[in-house]
């Protein structure tokens, strides 16, 4: 499946909130999310544009892999997520193996649903506000084009196609 996402600055997370149950959108739940980003031991995932990190967030665990993008103006790529029960043992063993801890990127994310596609509202620290959309599926057309038009009725129009670790590792945090 791939992970069809585009992202946007957001200047008034309030405003967003109302824009987004104004359309229809349904409040699902609020999260504080602890990503942490690794690096293969032979291959940079930064030269790749691959992406390695363990989640927590809301009691759960998850090891997430997401693979290059498809193209610049989205970020749509493969990703699969597995939940796992130990973080600190999973830390261990790909530091075992030679992953190299990059980076830790905390964010309070409000998450909501609409017509098939997740919106969340992020509060990113040390990197700003952002409203991203998604959907998982295989139809990239299709998906790009719900999703950018679901943008404009927000009022979104400043995208970033850089992840929030690019984001704050170029900012020097």
């Amino acid at each position: 499946m791939l992970e069809i996402e585009i992202k946007a600055y957001c200047g008034d997370i309030g405003a967003a909130r109302e824009m987004i149950i104004g359309e229809g959108g349904v409040f699902r739940e609020s999260l504080r999310e602890v990503d942490e980003y690794f690096n293969h031991p032979a291959r940079d995932f930064k030269m790749s544009d691959e992406a390695l990190r363990i989640r927590r967030a809301g009691g759960r665990i998850m090891i997430t892999y997401k693979g290059p993008r498809f193209d610049s103006r989205t970020k749509t790529r493969f990703e699969k997520e597995i939940e796992v029960a130990d973080a600190e043992g999973l830390r261990e063993i790909l530091c075992r193996l030679g992953f190299i801890p990059v980076a830790e990127v905390v964010k309070n994310r409000d998450i909501y649903t609409l017509n098939g596609i997740e919106i969340c509202v992020d509060r990113v620290e040390h990197v700003g506000d952002f409203v991203e959309l998604e959907i998982i599926g295989e139809d990239r057309a299709a998906a790009e084009k719900r999703l950018f038009d679901l943008a404009a009725r927000l009022g979104l129009e400043r995208f970033e196609s850089r992840s929030y670790l690019e984001m704050k590792l170029s900012a020097g945090k």
